[in-house]
């Protein structure tokens, strides 16, 4: 048996070279930064990508499998939500609206991504305050698919830019930022209730 798990580990670390040697390749001939100029230039792709809270090395390669490095095909970021069959369906019949589910698509990306999705929601970062946010009305499953949405979106904007790199909001974002901009929102519209004129301005 030790034999055996000593032969997997083997085969194992042969196909990790290999995948690391194939997508720097794909990187080089995409335009991409590679592994080999990494030291100059910046990461790699993969590297950038397993930056994201959830994916990691691993999950970074299989999603580049799936989706390539080239978003040539996908103009926006909703292209390759939809094409992954990840993006909020709704079912009309006559009066009643209800949401629909999202569709197949492709079962090695949706697996990659709910994987990074189920470990981001754990974590104390944006995506994992947006998942506890979310399966408090939604249900778990919604608040998981919301999350995976939410990654892919993300790496499309990664390989769009092959310079980009991820940039946590953290935890505190919804309180810091929308609920501030939500009271704002509210002021002015009571203000102008009352029959102000309301102007805004940039402090100083």
């Amino acid at each position: 048996l030790l034999d055996q798990i000593d032969t997997l580990s083997g085969q194992i670390g042969t196909l990790t070279t290999r995948i690391d040697h194939l997508l720097a390749q794909a990187d080089a001939d995409g335009g991409g930064v590679t592994d080999e100029t990494a030291a100059t230039t910046g990461p790699s792709t993969v590297e950038r990508l397993a930056e994201i809270p959830g994916i990691g090395r691993a999950g970074a390669q299989s999603i580049l499998a799936e989706i390539g490095l080239a978003m040539t095909q996908f103009p926006t970021a909703a292209h390759l939500v939809s094409w992954a069959k990840l993006c909020p369906r709704t079912v009309q019949s006559g009066p009643v609206t209800r949401g629909g589910k999202t569709g197949k698509g492709n079962p090695y990306l949706k697996g990659a991504l709910g994987e990074a999705a189920a470990v981001a929601a754990k974590t104390d970062t944006f995506l994992g305050e947006r998942y506890r946010r979310l399966v408090k009305h939604r249900g778990k499953l919604k608040a998981l698919v919301a999350v995976a949405r939410s990654i892919l979106v993300i790496i499309w904007h990664l390989l769009t830019d092959p310079f980009a790199r991820f940039c946590d909001f953290g935890a505190d974002y919804h309180t810091s930022r929308i609920n501030t901009e939500r009271r704002m929102r509210n002021h002015i519209a009571q203000l102008t209730a009352m029959g102000y004129h309301v102007t805004l301005e940039p402090a100083a």
